[in-house]
């Protein structure tokens, strides 16, 4: 299990010191997380931090009614900031994560956070990184909620998704993109129908094409 870990940690955490990669391999585990499962539930309290070494994991909240609020993805070489944080303060979370993809994730248990903070500039800076980055996606969220439309928060999430996958085609159905723009299902496929005739995609059953340009 060892050489799983250290084949993640070399091809996408390759900016890791010698010595954390190293610490990293004694004290870790790799977890697979099938496409489908929920990995983080609201109101848990989380005993590791993720590394996800590959697939992709959504974060969302959910309301009292069910519904769900997309938060933003995991992708290869991310780390969920707010585990980080929860694990720090040991706190519940109150968010939940759901692998939308075949995943592999590197488990660092809670025990070793201060220790890495403290012992390794890499891991210090890949965390600072990670919170920035984190934020500046939930600054955008709440741009998207506060001062747009539904059709131009429809337009961002979809470019953002095909930049993400980098591919020109994403399995999704219309009632999966309600849930992450918090709306119902009839007035994303209203929207999408106007985008396909303004020929910037192309509809297809649970999946969407991209046509015109990112």
């Amino acid at each position: 299990m060892s050489e799983d870990i250290s084949y993640y940690l070399d091809t996408v955490f390759a900016d890791f010191e010698p010595e954390l990669k190293q610490h990293l391999i004694r004290e870790c585990s790799l977890k697979k997380i099938p496409a489908g499962e929920v990995i983080m539930r609201a109101g848990q309290y989380i005993k590791h931090t993720l590394l996800i070494g590959s697939g992709r994991v959504k974060l969302y909240r959910q309301g009292d009614d069910g519904q769900e609020a997309f938060v933003y993805d995991l992708q290869p070489g991310n780390a969920c900031a707010l585990s980080m944080i929860c694990n720090t303060k040991q706190e519940a979370s109150e968010i939940m994560a759901k692998a939308l993809e075949d995943t592999v994730a590197i488990l660092i248990p809670i025990q070793l956070m201060d220790e890495l903070m403290q012992k390794y500039k890499t891991w210090y800076y890949f965390v600072i990184a990670n919170y920035r980055a984190r934020f500046e996606e939930l600054l955008v969220v709440f741009d998207n909620v506060v001062f747009k439309g539904m059709d131009e928060r429809l337009e961002f999430y979809l470019k953002n998704r095909f930049r993400t996958t980098k591919t020109s085609q994403i399995l999704i159905t219309h009632h999966q993109i309600a849930n992450d723009l918090n709306t119902s299902r009839e007035v994303i496929s209203r929207l999408l129908k106007k985008m396909e005739q303004d020929q910037k995609i192309r509809l297809q059953r649970n999946s969407i094409e991209w046509v015109a340009e990112v």
